[in-house]
């Protein structure tokens, strides 16, 4: 018998084998959307998945303490990025959000969702365990977090915001700060929701109220989730079959290939292929998850734990927005919706968690 080469044993084949399972699957749910054609869609994302799976491979490759030291200019980078957004991007659907790459249209907003989490935990992995009841704790993290969801605030994306905050937050929680700070600040949240939704673009203050009752405007600002259900509701357990999807193919279902691909899947593979699909993003957070608990590093707890709520907030807030369960923000499935800027996002927090991975590895090697 050959032997293995102790550096292909190394590779994770495992998760690989997922990431292309769930991509896979992401790609028959596009060829379908466009009619039988690997065009405009699907070839694309498969090349982009591609790149970026190899780009996420290498980043595993990396040293863990590589990323600790460029992590504050990772975060500087993004916030340039976002400035320029203002000032040099392009709109699209009503909102001011990508820069023209060429090869490209990137979504700066998308890479604040790991540029928070990198930046935060070496600002709390730095900071004396004695200090994390303190206000020296609390302000640079709110600064962090306010500089770039306020910019974001501007193109408008509220969603987008959203996730940033939540990402922060995260990393905040799991680096020990008091419980009752965050129990305050939601308190005072939802004490200041009326206030806050005054100051909401009118499309953003429809689209709230459409989630409360979209049956009171089917045909206009609720058609999206309306189509939504209908398309969920019509796949029953086993689907139509195959390139027989209704909602999708006459165009009834819009962005049934980006933020509605859960549902143009469903009605095609119907129960059976959702909770496939559901129990393999459950693989894949439950492999982060347990690279988080493993980490040899607080740095390493830190932003694994930060990315894997990252990677879960992508998720939950898709499905529960296509299920009408959440208002329409946006947010696409990792993975599975056909864009760029969001499997960029996606296969680097895979990559930075495959190195802390390593690094655990490695450190539990040289202990023995």
């Amino acid at each position: 018998m050959i032997p293995v080469p102790p550096a292909v044993q190394r590779f994770p084949w495992k998760l690989i084998a997922l990431l292309c399972a769930i991509a896979g699957f992401g790609l028959l749910v596009l060829y379908s959307a466009a009619g039988g054609h690997w065009s405009p869609w699907a070839w694309q994302q498969g090349v982009r998945f591609l790149v970026f799976l190899g780009g996420a491979l290498v980043l595993g490759r990396l040293p863990l303490r590589l990323f600790e030291n460029f992590s504050y200019l990772a975060y500087i980078g993004v916030v340039i990025l976002l400035v320029a957004v203002e000032a040099l991007g392009f709109a699209g659907g009503g909102s001011q959000r990508w820069l023209n790459l060429g090869f490209m249209n990137l979504q700066p907003s998308e890479l604040m969702k790991v540029a928070i989490v990198l930046a935060l935990a070496r600002f709390y992995a730095q900071l004396p365990p004695g200090e994390t009841r303190s206000w020296t704790a609390l302000w640079p993290a709110l600064l962090l977090i306010g500089i770039p969801a306020g910019l974001v605030m501007l193109q408008p994306d509220l969603g987008t915001a959203l996730a940033i905050s939540a990402s922060g937050v995260i990393v905040m929680f799991v680096s020990g700060l008091p419980f009752w700070w965050f129990a305050s600040a939601v308190a005072a949240g939802a004490a200041a929701v009326p206030v806050l939704f005054s100051f909401l673009h009118d499309y953003q203050q429809k689209r709230i109220l459409i989630f409360l009752d979209p049956e009171s405007d089917p045909l206009g600002a609720g058609y999206h989730i309306t189509q939504s259900k209908i398309a969920i509701g019509s796949g029953g357990v086993g689907g139509k079959g195959f390139l027989n999807g209704s909602q999708s193919h006459l165009d009834y279902l819009p962005e049934g290939h980006t933020d509605f691909i859960f549902s143009t899947m469903v009605e095609e593979w119907g129960l059976i292929g959702g909770l496939a699909l559901l129990f393999a993003f459950f693989l894949l957070l439950r492999w982060s998850t347990r690279v988080a608990l493993r980490a040899r590093t607080r740095y390493g707890q830190l932003v694994a734990a930060g990315l894997t709520m990252t990677i879960f907030f992508y998720i939950a807030i898709n499905l529960m927005m296509v299920m009408g369960l959440a208002p329409v923000v946006g947010i696409p499935l990792p993975l599975f919706s056909y864009g760029g800027s969001s499997m960029l996002t996606i296969m680097t927090c895979i990559g930075i968690i495959l190195a802390i991975e390593t690094d655990s590895k490695t450190g539990t090697r040289r202990l023995h």
